[in-house]
């Protein structure tokens, strides 16, 4: 990498990078990195999973022979002695993650559990207190199915599906409604509650309790990994 960039007739020096960096909103990007880079300097890889990883990076970016590596290197600006590092930079953090967090993803995944859990219920709302009433007596006493009812009075998009909503987190419902279905048995029709400007009718159709499969611990570990890093940088300009 050279000392300064030209970009047409533009002359741009390495004094002047950070201060871009900065105008352009990518310190904080920059910042980020960096923690990274510390923090993965430690982590040893083995001669294979160098080998293996570098041929998958190659692959994913379509780079088949020595010119197209070398083209690659120059668009980025890398040189041959920081290439290596960048293509098994990925492998670095994912063994870092499962280094520093792999342990606790047991007792963190059941403590968000009741959170990850998903659900799939129907829902029919409406803002007209007088309908939904009618609405409710008409399933209890079976003259029309909730489908049919969500499809012609509800006023959510869930009127298309025939008022069936899911599979969906409960972290991502409302709390009230998260409490009115987490209490009731699937297929019981709950009588009318108000959640925000809307009057509702909820029915649990089924529960689906998360799973600590892999896909599972992969995205646990972003989260808890993530959350460090949030705190990094925020230590960090905390003290900038």
């Amino acid at each position: 990498m050279t000392e300064a960039l030209q970009i047409g007739n533009r002359t741009i020096q390495a004094t002047e990078l950070i201060p871009l960096l900065a105008s352009y909103q990518m310190l904080p990007q920059l910042i980020r990195e960096l923690i990274i880079d510390e923090a993965i300097a430690s982590v040893e890889c083995t001669l294979e999973e160098i080998t293996r990883t570098q041929q998958q990076f190659y692959l994913e970016r379509q780079l088949k022979t020595d010119a197209d590596i070398k083209a690659w290197m120059a668009y980025h600006g890398i040189t041959v002695n920081q290439l290596e590092s960048v293509t098994i930079r990925k492998l670095k953090i994912e063994k870092f993650k499962i280094a520093t967090w792999g342990n606790k993803l047991e007792s963190y995944f059941f403590q968000n559990k009741a959170k990850l859990d998903k659900v799939i219920y129907s829902l029919l709302r409406t803002q007209d207190i007088g309908l939904v009433q009618e609405l409710y007596f008409r399933l209890q006493a079976k003259e029309q199915s909730f489908a049919e009812l969500a499809k012609e009075y509800s006023q959510g998009p869930e009127a298309q599906t025939g008022g069936l909503v899911g599979p969906v987190e409960l972290q991502a419902i409302h709390p009230g409604m998260v409490q009115l279905l987490s209490s009731s048995q699937p297929g019981q029709v709950l009588p009318p509650a108000r959640i925000t400007e809307w009057v509702v009718i909820l029915r649990l159709e089924k529960l689906i309790p998360a799973q600590l499969d892999d896909q599972m611990k992969a995205r646990l570990l972003n989260e808890l990994f993530e959350a460090w890093l949030q705190e990094q940088q925020k230590q960090i300009q905390s003290h900038s």
